[in-house]
């Protein structure tokens, strides 16, 4: 018996050519490096605040642990070996308060600057498309140096700790004077330590512009550099209100 076997039609072979029929895809080259919305772009400024947080860990522990060993060391007697007996040796250290209160009013206006640089960059981001356009400005905005301000800032606070340590030696606490000067000295001397590391993550990220590196590498940049200089300022308020109150 003769069979009928039905044509089976060959599916559309698609064009070979280049350029034509090619699946969709979301690049990562350079061509989306400087476009905000690209994920490069998320990934890497992502990445970036991660490992802050993850470098701030350590920082905001050790200043627990000098919280926790400055309250306890308050009330703790020692022994004197002159006259054998039990003696309360913590002193209250007279803050230069004046001197202090500046140098907060500086530690806060840094940071407004600091923060009003990351997000001139962070318009800039959004607006590089449009103004690739030609013949169109998204913005008449001057470009102030707030990055430059927030370093002179963060120099002229290092100045002032310096002489407030100089008008407390001169009242006569120095770091081996007690345990109140040393702990005063202690929480002082590490934030002023870790706040020239802000100091230098300023510098750096400022070496990104004079280089003129790429404007997501700058914006990166400064963006890590500015959270890090907010919890500097956070920090010297906490440590003030510490060594101010918790006598």
């Amino acid at each position: 018996m003769a069979t009928f076997t039905p044509a089976v039609s060959e599916p559309p072979v698609a064009s070979r050519r280049r350029g034509h029929n090619q699946p969709p895809f979301e690049g990562s080259g350079d061509g989306d490096r400087d476009n905000p919305g690209s994920p490069d772009y998320a990934s890497r400024l992502r990445r970036a605040r991660l490992g802050l947080g993850v470098a701030l860990t350590p920082i905001l522990m050790l200043f627990v642990s000098f919280t926790s060993a400055y309250v306890v060391r308050q009330g703790l007697p020692t022994l004197d070996p002159e006259t054998n007996k039990v003696v309360h040796d913590w002193v209250s250290v007279p803050l230069p308060t004046a001197l202090f209160l500046i140098n907060t009013l500086v530690l806060i206006a840094s940071s407004l600057t600091i923060e009003r640089a990351r997000r001139q960059l962070s318009r800039q981001m959004i607006l590089q498309p449009i103004e690739q356009i030609p013949g169109v400005r998204a913005s008449n905005e001057k470009r102030f140096p707030w990055l430059g301000i927030t370093i002179l800032l963060g120099l002229a606070f290092l100045t002032g700790q310096w002489f407030a340590w100089r008008e407390l030696a001169d009242r006569g606490f120095f770091v081996a004077t007690g345990p109140s000067s040393s702990f005063f000295y202690l929480l002082t001397g590490a934030h002023a330590f870790h706040l020239m590391g802000g100091i230098l993550a300023l510098f750096i990220a400022g070496s990104t512009v004079i280089l003129r590196r790429s404007l997501e590498s700058r914006q990166i940049a400064v963006d890590v550099t500015a959270w890090y200089w907010h919890f500097m300022a956070l920090l010297w308020i906490y440590i003030l209100a510490l060594l101010e109150f918790a006598h």
